[in-house]
């Protein structure tokens, strides 16, 4: 059976009338006001906007490492804002992933020791953890890096593992915040082509929050923030075989 065309597609998430403020000496700071934003599996988006826009506190919030002071999450019928904060951090570790600017990884730690963490935090038998680390790896094409610390790694290396560590344990959301705005303009490339990539061969619903407008420019749907609200939602589209594409010389 062949699959239902995204803009067919029933919503993986929907974010509704979500708010969020802050309290500061000098008064309240509203930083989100009645966003309204949905995701369908295997969609990417890209979000941009100036700095303050919002973009990072409404991926924050959609990924719940913060929550909205007022308004709707939902996965499917659930609201996860509502769910106690042991079920929200379970449900976080199991459906959401995580890329962020700066990779994160433990220095102490192999590539795939730190791809096993998301694993090890849910209590998975560290075999089973290290195999599906250990295939993630292979998939951002860092199979002989395995055993390699992170000094030991390019930044481009270890941005792989923390893409590797964000889909250790097959999340249906993958939101990435900057990817790559530490990294030089090949590998910049590169670590695009694998988010293109790595979301069709997985069917990830992809935000991406991004001031890098070559990779807005590629996403089949862009998001236009400014102050706390979305001013334009791009029409979905096929995204183009990017992957496939020849690089430029």
């Amino acid at each position: 059976m062949n699959a239902a065309p995204l803009d067919e597609a029933p919503a993986l998430v929907q974010v509704l009338n979500m708010s969020k403020e802050f309290s500061h000496a000098s008064g309240v700071i509203r930083v989100l006001r009645e966003v309204n934003l949905s995701l369908r599996e295997g969609e990417m988006v890209s979000i941009i906007g100036a700095s303050g826009a919002g973009k990072s506190t409404l991926l924050h919030c959609l990924g719940t490492l913060d929550l909205p002071t007022s308004g709707e999450i939902l996965f499917g019928h659930t609201d996860i804002t509502k769910l106690p904060p042991p079920d929200l951090a379970n449900f976080r570790n199991k459906r959401i992933g995580f890329v962020f600017q700066f990779h994160h990884l433990l220095p102490e730690f192999s590539a795939v020791e730190n791809a096993m963490m998301p694993a090890l935090i849910a209590r998975v038998p560290v075999k089973v953890a290290r195999d599906a680390a250990t295939e993630m790896l292979v998939a951002v094409g860092l199979e002989h890096r395995l055993q390699h610390r992170p000094g030991e790694l390019s930044g481009g290396e270890r941005q792989r593992v923390a893409i590797a560590r964000a889909l250790a344990m097959r999340p249906s959301l993958l939101l990435a915040d900057e990817p790559t705005g530490n990294l030089d303009t090949r590998t910049s490339e590169e670590v695009h082509e694998l988010l293109f990539r790595l979301n069709e061969e997985y069917k990830l619903a992809t935000l991406v929050v991004t001031h890098n407008m070559d990779l807005a420019n590629q996403m089949p749907r862009t998001v236009r923030m400014a102050d706390g609200r979305i001013l334009e939602d791009g029409e979905r589209h096929s995204r183009p075989d990017l992957v496939s594409a020849p690089r430029s010389p």
